[in-house]
């Protein structure tokens, strides 16, 4: 076996001989007593307590810890080993020839060499930290310091640091201080705390003041040369967050936040960053699984197709973490198939059973293969065109991969007798004013059709826009943003519902867990948002100036309005407070048939705005822009108007 060296600190064994000498030439030297030593009887008493402390010491490897960054074990550990040295110094004081001493004075002795070693280290572990704070305190320390050689004098780093508030003296906020004050090389110095908790304002954390929201005023900030506020409060009510965040953002304060990446990045630790625009919305993430739903998904061969996609490949992960039989991951676009199987792949090695398949959902036979290779149990349909604009153009293949993939998918889970099939639908769905809102309300149609007569149970789910899914506006305002702008903005008026990936692939497991047939779930969303406020958010977010946001006018089937999907009146509730089931009546398989065959045999001709119309008689809810826009703006206006009337009333 081979011996490894340790890395004893001989500097501070020094000093704990210093303090040992110390303690020694009190306690058995100026000590009279009645047990008062001769000389040679002090010196036996001395090497051998000598002994006995430091060489358990050194056995215990206190001499190889780094004290200046010593947590409470440290110090735990320095008690036990001088715990022990007194016992083996009052064995051995008892068994070998030397001049005996009372029981108390060798307690006596060994308890101050203690105490002093701790103070020691205490008082250098607290210059260490606070040398690193710009305050004449921190300047004398950080001298002391020098004295004895531990740190260089002058470093021009201090001077550059970055002065933070930091919002939360909770255990984030301060192991994030702790951090700081303990490094170096740090960007940044905490200056204070700012938090809510009377039994913490007032009083002091790692040597810096907390004060209450009201004590921590603009003029005693620029006293303390505040420069960024930073949040460490990960669970801050939404509301609270936005008051301050928008507080100190008019304040003209740089604003960070100490967290973990954002919801739906994979892995990672807390770190300090920018606010991500997700985070701007200000709405607390919903979390929407349960262990009913967890147990529902265990030990079951899942299918899920698009499953590279954006919503496809956060299922896949929501699913690794329930223990499912076998997941099934079929796409057509294949680097996104090949690059989820790779992050799985590393997350859980071979304890996590998962295929790939290449197919296209409008190839019948290839994916008949697929379901008699796997028999899934649970198949969930996220594959989809989606692109508004790009399907307006492109009516035909909206068609066949929206409507007759989904109808395909249906088939083949009835012949292979499949237990569930959930389809992954969208708000634009209702009343549709495009080619894509109207196909996927087609999809819905067909689901709840099969739900009358099939063997296996059918729902769909129906949410918003989707955040930093491909394809969003986040991803484009970047892009936009890094190549110095202008951002594109189609009409400063436009707002939609928006979730998160992960609330949205917990929504599609969850409410289909909880379907027992037919059912067409849809999400309280909560508030719109103003997507000018969105770019206006991002531009200030990104720190670059002069950024121009230009309107570049509604795009073909874009509505001004998103509706509102939760009308909670007209819906039936679930067990969960921000799921509903919408009251729809299924068609009959003859009346789904027939809108098919018109839908099969206009696309055979391959005339997309022929196709266009077609679909809006297979879709009666299909409507133009223009119409549902122009309600909309007189709606608007209308409510706009009310207040005035009730002014003029009131007069």
């Amino acid at each position: 076996m081979k011996y490894k060296k340790r890395n004893v600190r001989w500097m501070l064994v020094v000093y704990d001989l210093l303090v040992y000498e110390l303690s020694a030439v009190l306690l058995l030297g100026l000590y009279g007593g009645n047990d008062k030593l001769s000389i040679s009887g002090m010196m036996q008493q001395m090497v051998l307590a000598l002994l006995c402390v430091f060489s358990i010491r050194l056995i215990g490897n206190v001499y190889g810890q780094i004290w200046r960054y010593g947590g409470i074990q440290c110090y735990i550990r320095l008690l036990y080993t001088d715990a022990i040295a007194f016992f083996v110094y009052l064995i051995l004081e008892l068994i070998l020839p030397v001049e005996k001493i009372t029981f108390a004075r060798m307690l006596c002795l060994i308890s101050i060499n203690l105490l002093g070693a701790l103070a020691l280290r205490m008082m250098y572990r607290y210059a260490y930290k606070c040398s690193n704070q710009e305050t004449k305190q921190g300047r004398f320390l950080a001298s002391l310091l020098y004295t004895f050689g531990r740190v260089k004098k002058g470093n021009d780093k201090e001077v550059q640091k970055i002065k933070i508030a930091i919002i939360g003296a909770g255990r984030v906020g301060v192991s994030f201080a702790e951090d700081l004050l303990n490094s170096d090389e740090a960007a940044y110095i905490p200056r204070c705390f700012i938090d809510i908790n009377e039994n913490k304002v007032g009083r002091e954390i790692q040597g810096l003041p907390v004060w209450s929201e009201d004590e921590a005023t603009f003029r005693k900030l620029n006293e303390y040369e505040v420069q960024e506020i930073v949040f460490a409060i990960p669970s801050m009510d939404a509301e609270k967050k936005k008051t301050l965040y928008e507080y100190y953002k008019n304040a003209g304060y740089k604003l960070k936040v100490y967290d973990y990446p954002t919801v739906y990045a994979a892995g990672g630790k807390r770190h300090l960053r920018e606010f991500d625009i997700e985070e701007l919305l200000f709405r607390k993430p919903l979390v929407v699984s349960d262990e009913h739903t967890n147990e529902y998904y265990k030990r079951k061969v899942v299918l899920i197709t698009g499953g590279g996609g954006s919503i496809g490949s956060e299922l896949c992960r929501q699913l690794a973490k329930m223990q499912p039989k076998q997941i099934v991951i079929l796409d057509i676009y294949e680097n996104g198939a090949y690059d989820v199987q790779q992050e799985l792949k590393i997350a859980y090695g071979n304890t996590l059973n998962l295929q790939i398949e290449i197919c296209s959902i409008t190839h019948k036979k290839a994916l008949e293969h697929v379901f008699a290779k796997y028999h899934p149990q649970i198949v969930i349909n996220a594959a989809a065109h989606k692109h508004v604009p790009l399907m307006e153009h492109n009516c035909i293949e909206a068609i066949y991969n929206n409507v007759f993939g989904t109808q395909n998918l249906v088939e083949l889970c009835e012949k292979y007798e499949a237990e569930r099939f959930m389809m992954v639908s969208t708000d634009k769905a209702v009343n549709p004013t495009n080619v894509m809102g109207a196909t996927k309300r087609m999809c819905e149609m067909i689901v709840q059709s099969a739900s009358t007569h099939g063997k296996v149970k059918y729902s769909a789910t129906r949410f918003g826009n989707v955040l930093g899914s491909a394809g969003s506006v986040i991803p484009l305002f970047k892009r936009q943003i890094a190549n110095g702008g202008p951002v594109t903005v189609t009409d400063k008026r436009i707002i939609r519902y928006f979730m998160t990936i992960p609330e949205a692939s917990q929504l599609v497991l969850q409410s289909g867990a909880m379907a027992n047939n037919g059912e067409l779930f849809v999400l309280d969303m909560g508030q719109p948002v103003k997507i000018m406020d969105l770019a206006e958010n991002m531009i200030r977010l990104s720190g670059v100036q002069g950024i121009e946001i230009v309107e570049t006018g509604l795009r073909p089937g874009e509505k001004l309005y998103e509706e509102l999907l939760v009308k909670t009146e007209e819906l039936d509730k679930t067990s969960n407070s921000r799921i509903f089931i919408e009251r729809d009546s299924a068609l009959s398989p003859e009346e789904i048939n027939t809108r098919l065959n018109m839908l099969r045999e206009v696309c055979e001709t391959g005339d997309d705005s022929q196709a266009r119309e077609v679909l809006r008689k297979a879709v009666p809810t299909f409507k133009k822009p223009e119409e549902v826009n122009r309600a909309a703006e007189f709606v608007v206006h209308q409510k706009k108007s009310e207040p005035e009337r009730e002014e003029a009333v009131a007069i």
